[in-house]
């Protein structure tokens, strides 16, 4: 009977130490992982107008009658545009709209922003009144979407007071949000990129170079 209490002890503790090691193998994998996908920020489609280049100038009207909306092109005061694609049909888009408040009233002091879509007049209207959006621009435009190659949303894009494209990619989180203005703050073109540099410059301090960059 001892004995064979002796022998249940041993295999447990071996069972014990076994598990021990496999659960410190798969911590050590896990921060493998998380090294290899670190946070990439708002995803950049490789379509349309590029960051750094100028962006396309729209006047367009906004949704309730406010008067006339310029999207692109040099803006009074140098502040910068940051420009939301969204819809009444996108549930991501919801859910990240009290996100873009937060972050437009944050950022007021250098940052405008517009939100964009397009399709049924009065189901636009509709959106608004029910997310309370009359804080906000409302540009209604399948042109300008196109022109822009906007296909997926929500989809953010940020036009400095120049009126050059400075970052843009969609967005599903407030980190994809502020990204796009760290991305401008940092003169690059989109935090992959920075991350890029980052890798590739490691010894050589071009990330550091790079986040060194004044901005306008």
């Amino acid at each position: 009977m001892l004995e064979a209490l002796l022998i249940s002890q041993i295999v447990l503790w071996v069972l014990v130490v076994a598990l021990a090691v496999t659960v410190l193998a798969l911590l050590r994998q896990i921060g493998v992982l998380h090294e290899r996908i670190t946070p990439m920020g708002a995803l950049t489609l490789d379509r349309g107008p590029k960051e750094g280049e100028p962006a396309p100038v729209f006047d367009l009207p906004d949704l309730l009658g406010r008067g006339t909306v310029r999207v692109g092109g040099p803006r009074d005061g140098g502040r910068s545009l940051l420009v939301m694609f969204v819809a009444p049909t996108c549930p991501v888009c919801k859910k990240l709209l009290p996100i873009i408040r937060s972050v437009a009233r944050s950022e007021s002091d250098w940052l405008e922003t517009v939100l964009a879509s397009d399709g049924d007049l009065e189901e636009q209207r509709r959106f608004v009144k029910s997310y309370k959006l009359d804080d906000f621009p409302y540009v209604l435009s399948a042109e300008l979407g196109m022109t822009y190659r906007i296909g997926k949303l929500p989809y953010g894009l940020l036009i400095d007071g120049a009126g050059v494209i400075r970052a843009k990619g969609l967005i599903n989180t407030r980190e994809h949000l502020e990204s796009l203005m760290q991305a401008k703050q940092m003169g690059v073109a989109s935090i992959q990129e920075y991350l890029k540099l980052g890798r590739t410059g490691a010894n050589g301090g071009t990330a550091a170079a790079a986040a060194e960059k004044p901005t306008k």
